[in-house]
């Protein structure tokens, strides 16, 4: 009987899960090793099915009804005779009463390594299988790694370099390591049962025994019948070419002007008039008049034809009544800042749903409600509520918590990070995360896409999308709602329930999305995936002026995946003609101190030629220049006679050969093709992330501490094994 026949049989007993035996079937057509057995309807069945395999046996109780087997008494192993057979048998009926259908007997399967594996359906990605440590511990460690369905070879050594007992897949106490085809082909084979047996809605196989040859035997298994949990009904894709217009506008009218500093009217339309927009801007407010200077229209209806974009303030009731004024003079586009919509209840979603519909009767398009603006610094386009102005750059952002992304965007804006775009998403009632990423996908501009996320509107889209945008330029995510307390703040705050973290978290690795988990770090990594070439492999040489710092920064390279590398012996060579005597001897390097400029940039060169190193962290080079500067103004401030032009004139010498310094660096950069992450001596507020050079590709970069740089790098090997394993 194939596996169809055996669900239309259960559905038309009217069973919600099968028993054993036939979960087993099922899965021996999808390629899962099942145990071999035998069903028996009496006691002397299951005798002479015993002992026509041999003993030991495992007598168990059979019925589609009969759930936890083994807490329930029904379950018998290490039987080697009849008569300990008959016992199991009878101790089985005692248990199981009026539900027990018969007996399984199978062969004792030799093995102490147990693993588990499974299917299930998520509400927002659809189905997903899953592989981790088994037997009666699973629930209690709960050591599993989870992948969206389909799945590839390559996913599967993922899932178990995820795993904390991930040893026991190797060789293990005398055994021979676990065959990983077979872990491969179970789990594909329940992708395959997801795709061709929809009616299957769950699948346990618990436990899988790994025996001592390493080969894997199912032993339990539970195939689970019914509804798929209902997802939300997805939108159409947006276009990225009407996602882009929005940001691209030569013409904006900004609807709900007003000439009231600290309202949204305000603040939006002056920040654009500031910020130096260049092209037509219109001011719209009932009253008329004149704000900021410029003639206010009463209407949209009076507005000239030819806009491009409205950017709306005014509040949540007026909105309904504004698309058809928009329709008439043929604006297409809107940014509506208004809140009042989908985050504060069922009302207020109500209306935004009614809202999207009419708009998109009309052929508008609305981003937002309930954002904090755009900017597109390539055009000095900044319209949002914070008047901040980033450099143009290539890091597209996109951010579902305008105050986050108002954060962002200031820091960005100190460190000398250059933006692409920015929006604050709001409430997403047209545009969604994943539509931003069709845009940013195709445009050459953007080399970085940052994600500050709290909940996605389609999952399997989304997947698919990072997936696609990962294989192009790196896609970093920042996931609100991680934890229980995170998924309250969130549902208050944008109305949206966070999907499962578990699962979102396996589709962010499945599609090469660099996840990280403070703030800091999206830009952090958008600075270095910028700015830096992507190293080839995790291998790390570490030059510092102080032994202490090191050694941390080689901990924190053990702690995240990065290899300090003994120097080869032509490397040593080299650098011990370099160096005094009583240098560190190894990697890390220390350069004692030594004040020679030459000594740290032919340093550097020595580690990037050399062909078994992917990276270098340089600490405590560049910074001095603040360490002499307080220096200068103490020397000064003690004693009136100090030479203080002199001592000025040797600060600026030193800020030249800091300079130069961070130029050597990027040259280097791009003869050899490996990035270089640096750590100051000492900073101080004027101190940027980047340092660009005019006609250079890369640029030098400097972290105010190793952590952030040690973890930068990190990530960025991160993403380099996924661009390798494609």
């Amino acid at each position: 009987m194939n596996f169809k026949a055996i669900i239309d049989n259960a559905r038309q007993r009217g069973l919600t899960s099968l028993d054993e035996a036939s979960s087993k079937a099922i899965l021996a057509d999808f390629g899962v090793p099942v145990a071999k057995e035998t069903v028996a309807l009496t006691s002397d069945e299951a005798v002479a099915a015993a002992e026509k395999f041999g003993f030991p046996v495992v007598v168990k109780g059979l019925g589609a009804g009969l759930a936890h087997k083994s807490e329930a008494n029904l379950v018998h192993t290490g039987l080697g005779d009849d008569k300990g057979v008959l016992a199991a048998a009878k101790a089985i009926q005692n248990a199981a009463g009026d539900a027990l259908e018969g007996f399984l007997v199978q062969p004792q399967v030799k093995g102490r390594r147990e693993f588990v594996a499974g299917l299930f359906f998520d509400r927002q990605f659809g189905p997903v299988v899953m592989f981790g440590l088994g037997g009666v511990l699973t629930e209690a460690l709960k050591d599993v790694a989870f992948r969206l369905a389909p799945i590839t070879r390559a996913a599967v050594d993922s899932m178990i370099d995820e795993l904390s007992a991930g040893a026991l897949l190797g060789p293990f106490r005398g055994e021979a390591a676990v065959d990983r085809e077979t872990i491969f082909n179970t789990l594909d084979g329940l992708c395959r049962l997801a795709e061709e047996a929809p009616e299957v809605s769950e699948v346990d196989i618990n436990p899988l025994i790994a025996g001592p040859d390493g080969s894997l035997t199912a032993v339990d298994a539970l195939v689970v019948l019914g509804k798929k949990p209902e997802g939300d009904i997805f939108r159409k894709p947006v276009s990225p070419r009407r996602v882009g217009a929005i940001f691209h506008p030569r013409s904006i009218a900004f609807v709900g002007a007003t000439a009231r500093f600290g309202k949204w009217g305000h603040m939006v339309s002056t920040a654009a008039i500031g910020g130096g927009f260049a092209g037509d801007i219109y001011l719209v407010n009932p009253k008329g008049g004149t704000i900021l200077g410029r003639p206010a229209y009463k209407s949209v209806s009076e507005l000239p034809e030819g806009v491009d974009l409205a950017v709306v303030t005014i509040p949540a009731a007026g909105v309904m009544e504004l698309i058809g004024e928009l329709a008439k003079k043929q604006i297409r586009s809107m940014v509506l800042i208004t809140s009042g919509f989908g985050e504060v209840g069922a009302e207020g979603k109500a209306l935004e749903r009614q809202l999207a519909q009419e708009a998109q009767k009309h052929g508008i398009l609305i981003l937002g409600p309930n954002t904090m603006g755009i900017t597109n610094p390539h055009i000095d386009l900044f319209c949002m509520g914070s008047h901040i102005r980033t450099k143009p750059g290539s890091t597209a952002l996109v951010a579902q918590s305008g105050n986050m992304g108002a954060q962002l965007m200031a820091f960005a804006m100190r460190q000398g990070i250059g933006i692409r775009a920015f929006c604050g998403s709001g409430n997403e009632a047209m545009i969604s995360i994943e539509d931003y990423m069709d845009c940013f996908e195709v445009d050459d501009l953007t080399r970085t896409v940052v994600l500050y996320l709290e909940s996605v509107k389609d999952g399997r889209r989304f997947f698919e999308s990072a997936k696609r945008v990962g294989a192009k330029k790196p896609v970093v995510v920042l996931k609100g709602g991680r934890t229980e307390a995170g998924r309250q703040a969130a549902m208050s705050h944008t109305g949206a329930m966070a999907s499962d973290i578990e699962v979102f978290n396996a589709a962010c690795r499945q599609a090469g999305i660099v996840q990280v988990n403070q703030p800091m770090d999206m830009l952090d990594l958008s600075a270095a995936f910028s700015a830096l070439p992507l190293p080839k492999g995790n291998r790390v040489a570490i030059m510092t002026l102080g032994g202490g710092w090191g050694v941390v920064t080689a901990d924190l390279c053990n702690e995240n995946g990065l290899d300090v590398v003994p120097l080869s012996d032509e490397v040593f060579a080299k650098i011990d003609k370099l160096l005094p005597p009583f240098w560190s001897r190894g990697n890390p390097i220390d350069l004692v101190g030594e004040n020679d400029p030459n000594i740290p940039r032919e340093a550097a060169r020595i580690l990037m030629e050399w062909d078994g190193c992917d990276a270098v962290l340089n600490l405590g080079i560049m910074g001095r220049r603040h360490a002499m500067a307080r220096m200068i103004d103490n020397a000064v401030a003690s004693d009136p006679n100090t030479d203080e032009a002199g001592l000025r004139q040797i600060h600026k010498i030193l800020c030249g050969i800091e300079e130069q310094y961070a130029l050597h660096l990027v040259e280097l950069m791009e003869t050899y093709n490996k990035p270089i992450l640096g750590v100051p001596l000492v900073t101080d507020d004027s101190d940027k992330t980047l340092m660009a050079f005019e006609g250079k590709k890369h640029e030098a970069i400097f972290y105010k501490t190793p952590e952030r740089a040690v973890r930068s790098l990190a990530k960025m090997y991160e993403y380099r094994r996924f661009l390798d394993a494609q």
